[in-house]
């Protein structure tokens, strides 16, 4: 797997960033974890991946090892739709990427030609389309699938560990469908009572929503390249970043010992 980096040694005292799109910070020169770690003054790894699901970290032995040694873990609550389940598999490095129906969701959704799909949110989409009500069985398997994943890694991880909210909605248990572009939304499937149940694993959650003077920001101090700005619009703006590390900053300086008295900027 390719993680956002930079190399960082970890034979010594280090927080570990785990994430998808938004830790890895794609088209931000300096995303959450970087601004952290120029302030916190310890070292900070960012093994953030782009359109990483928990299954991105469960499959790889190093991470868990490194989370279960670091000082403390930051944990972004990754979407429920991009993992492997009984109902379909996906890319076991780019989650986003579906890879085939079982029996069973062909059984479920037999008026459908699953050949037609590559990523997960045009195939979910799909099934919503055509039968919300089948559909919904298939979303409560992903939840439930994603609630006992995040179980599992916070065990292995150990209880020093941060889970963060990066959102541009609070966690909600308000009807899925109900929302404005619900296929948009991220983390998908997510729902406060998912993110409550976590809470006795973890040492706390931080919620960050970015205000809305930062999301008239758009994509002010993003980098990427011509074509790539409706992709980059979609996305956590540097301003948003900067009021998620704002947020990180005092729970993980009250959490790390020995820092002594520092304020980010």
């Amino acid at each position: 797997m390719i993680f956002r980096g930079p190399r960082r040694p970890l034979n010594g005292r280090y927080v570990t960033f785990v994430g998808s799109t938004d830790t890895y910070g794609k088209y931000i020169a300096k995303p959450y974890p970087t601004l952290i770690e120029e302030h916190l003054g310890e070292v900070c790894v960012n093994f953030g991946v782009i359109n990483g699901s928990i299954d991105a970290f469960m499959n790889e032995q190093i991470i868990q090892t490194a989370c279960h040694d670091a000082m403390l873990n930051v944990i972004q609550l990754m979407g429920a739709q991009n993992m492997s389940n009984r109902f379909y598999t996906v890319h076991p490095r780019r989650n986003d990427r579906f890879l085939r129906a079982s029996t069973i969701l062909r059984a479920l959704f037999p008026e459908l030609d699953f050949t037609n799909f590559c990523f997960t949110r045009h195939m979910l989409g799909a099934l919503y389309e055509i039968c919300p009500q089948r559909f919904e069985i298939v979303r409560t398997e992903l939840q439930e699938a994603w609630t006992a994943r995040m179980r599992s890694f916070l065990t292995e991880a150990g209880a020093h560990s941060v889970l963060l909210w990066f959102a541009n909605h609070m966690p909600s248990d308000a009807a899925w469908e109900d929302r404005q572009d619900p296929f948009k939304t991220d983390p998908m499937f997510v729902t406060r009572s998912m993110v409550d149940a976590l809470r006795p694993h973890a040492h706390s959650v931080v919620i960050a929503q970015p205000s809305a003077r930062a999301k008239t920001k758009g994509t002010a101090g993003m980098v990427f390249p011509q074509g790539h700005s409706e992709a980059a619009s979609e996305l956590m703006g540097p301003a948003a970043h900067q009021e998620a590390a704002e947020a990180l900053f005092e729970v993980l300086h009250s959490a790390i010992p020995d820092l002594g008295h520092r304020h980010i900027a």
